[in-house]
């Protein structure tokens, strides 16, 4: 058995009951498995697969908050630090009902390389909780965050762990969040990103995710030979990270005609309104019946049917595991080109090499949808220069770091012989500089 095999089967009898982390390492560990065979000696002796695979701190805590009517509810909450080889522990907090150990694990393990790719000093973490913030009142979503954080405190800090957003932690969040944070350490830093622009946050922040994702997807296409201009595009979510995709696809001459939440989907044959969606989901918090309602244009339909719209490019941008194999087969028969991941692996290993059989251009999450946490670390930067830089110098900087992305993926894929496999080139790149980190540090 190789080392890789056996480290692979060293998590499953670790974490039986993990299904999300055991499928984003097996993912990472087959895409790197020609790096450690070609020294597998100094890896299986040094155990640097395990050393990698395992955090380095796990911390799962409760939650007590009180309700508008005086009913007291407990939630889980937890922080996986998993490593800090390359910089201080960097990666969201997520709170929905479905968040559980494996779901942070995995998202944690996949932060590790994205943010490894984006070139800049971050480690890998993930945190959140299984609270759900939708249909709460502002005075109970602070509560709850209130007493998240006077637990959270004692594990984060500027050089140690910087916390940003992900599902269900917005700008509201991150504010009452900051505002504990602050209460308890009586320290103004830059602790959590993603923070107001009143009080230490960068512009464009909020787009970062979405516009990240299309300045990678254009330069992808751009280097073969295609032109996202004219092109049709198919977006899964209406959350943060997809209005901020179609925002910048539409901008770069693209006509997107989906987006989706939890509920139903929209198809919207004269392109989707993003104010419209930003009125619907930022300002009412609504379902995307009211977007339905409000234009005459759109199709509304129950549940899940996204993929099924003919489209050149398909950027699932919701959340894991939603775009699967039927899926898959049905967007390659409508004639797909290109299929970048906004979300964190949305799509699941038989969709993707689906994809990467039948010739679609696949780009995984850890590299596409980066540029959320690189305009996170720029966030820092400010913070620590008590600076604030204008739109167009974050924006230049976030599309250089895109562009740096691909170029880098595109270059470890070739290297090893896998020319096209952008989820190879991904994990490689990304691997190879945490692991020299971790080897020049010695045995921590």
């Amino acid at each position: 058995m190789s080392y890789v095999d056996e480290a692979y089967q060293y998590l499953q009898e670790k974490n039986p009951d993990q299904p999300e982390f055991l499928q984003a390492a097996r993912e990472i560990l087959e895409s790197i498995r020609v790096v450690v065979e070609a020294d597998e000696e100094t890896y299986k002796k040094e155990a640097l697969l395990e050393r990698f695979l395992t955090p380095e701190r796990i911390i799962q805590f409760r939650v007590p908050w009180v309700d508008d009517h005086g009913q007291v509810h407990v939630n889980n909450g937890y922080r996986v630090q998993y490593s800090s080889s390359i910089g201080p522990y960097k990666g969201g907090l997520r709170f929905h009902p479905s968040v559980n150990l494996s779901i942070i694990k995995f998202l944690g393990l996949e932060q590790i390389l994205k943010n490894s790719l984006t070139g800049l000093p971050i480690g890998g973490g993930k945190g959140g909780s299984d609270f759900d913030p939708h249909g709460k009142s502002n005075q109970e979503v602070m509560r709850f965050c209130q007493s998240f954080m006077t637990e959270l405190v004692r594990h984060i800090g500027p050089n140690t762990d910087v916390p940003a957003g992900d599902i269900g932690v917005g700008g509201r969040e991150i504010g009452y969040l900051y505002g504990q944070y602050k209460r308890i350490r009586d320290s103004y830093d830059s602790v959590l990103t993603g923070k107001g622009l009143t009080y230490g946050g960068s512009l464009v922040r909020t787009e970062a995710t979405g516009y990240g994702l299309l300045y990678l997807t254009q330069e992808l296409m751009k280097c073969h030979g295609m032109d996202l201009s004219g092109k049709t595009v198919v977006v899964s979510g209406a959350g943060n990270v997809a209005i901020y995709a179609i925002e910048k696809a539409k901008q770069l001459g693209a006509h997107v005609v989906t987006c989706s939440d939890s509920t139903g989907w929209i198809y919207d044959p004269e392109g989707i309104d993003v104010s419209l969606l930003k009125e619907v989901k930022e300002v009412k918090r609504a379902r995307l019946t009211e977007y339905a309602s409000k234009r005459s244009s759109a199709e509304y339909h129950e549940g899940k049917g996204v993929w099924s719209v003919k489209a050149d490019v398909a950027l699932p941008c919701a959340t894991q595991n939603e775009l699967q194999l039927d899926d898959a087969k049905t967007l390659v028969a409508n004639g797909v080109k290109v299929v970048c991941e906004g979300a964190n692996m949305p799509t699941t290993i038989e969709a993707t090499e689906y994809f990467q059989k039948n010739g679609v251009l696949f780009v995984c999450g850890k590299a596409s949808n980066a540029g959320g946490v690189a305009t996170s670390a720029l966030e820092m930067s400010q913070n620590a220069e008590r600076l604030s830089w204008t739109f167009e110098e974050v924006d230049a900087k976030l599309q250089q770091i895109m562009v740096h992305i691909y170029h880098n993926i595109d270059e470890a894929a070739k290297q090893y012989g896998m020319e096209g496999n952008y989820v190879a080139g991904a994990n490689i790149a990304g691997f190879r500089k945490v692991l020299e980190a971790m080897q020049a540090q010695g045995i921590v």
